[in-house]
């Protein structure tokens, strides 16, 4: 089932979550309607609260062939490197900016399943954004802020041809 995305300023974005003591039916339902949710929505994570859900749960899946991480209770443990880049938000349509993050995390979480798992992101530094953004939503912490700079929504096709100018160079 699709659900109603929270937009700013709702209350429960600003909320630290609740972390799951017992994964029961009702976190995997809530899992795969979040999954559907963020895919009809275009999205490459989403987290509980943008659901209105005070609970530690969030899913990151950067394009339809990768793989989907489903983190219950997800914690960073390590972070290294930093590159800044464009970010956006369902809970924020339209607007859009630049944000610092780690380049390389460590991130351990539990499955659906139950099973305690450690992921590294390694080279894939837009992972670990995804992640880091969907961690900042559990904690009550928006993109915006930390944001360097916004960039209007009809600049970022400029933007995005800029950067793969500089990174072909």
């Amino acid at each position: 089932m699709i659900l109603d995305i929270a937009k700013e300023p709702a209350d429960i974005l600003r909320k630290k979550t609740l972390d799951i003591d017992e994964i029961n039916d009702d976190v995997t339902q809530l899992l795969d309607d979040m999954y559907e949710t963020m895919v009809s929505s275009d999205g490459v994570g989403i987290a509980a609260p943008q659901v209105n859900e005070n609970i530690s749960v969030a899913i990151v899946q950067l394009d339809e062939e990768d793989e989907l991480f489903e983190m219950i209770n997800p914690v960073i443990i390590e972070e290294e490197g930093s590159n800044v880049f464009v970010e956006g938000c369902l809970s924020i349509p339209h607007v859009f900016g630049t944000v610092e993050r780690a380049s390389r995390i460590v991130v351990e979480y539990y499955n659906r399943e139950g099973v305690f798992l450690q992921l590294d992101t390694l080279d894939d530094a837009y992972l670990a954004r995804a992640i880091q953004h969907e961690v900042d939503h559990l904690n009550g912490i928006l993109f915006t802020d930390k944001m360097i700079d916004q960039i209007p929504e009809e600049e970022l096709e400029d933007f995005y041809a800029r950067y793969e100018e500089e990174d072909n160079d």
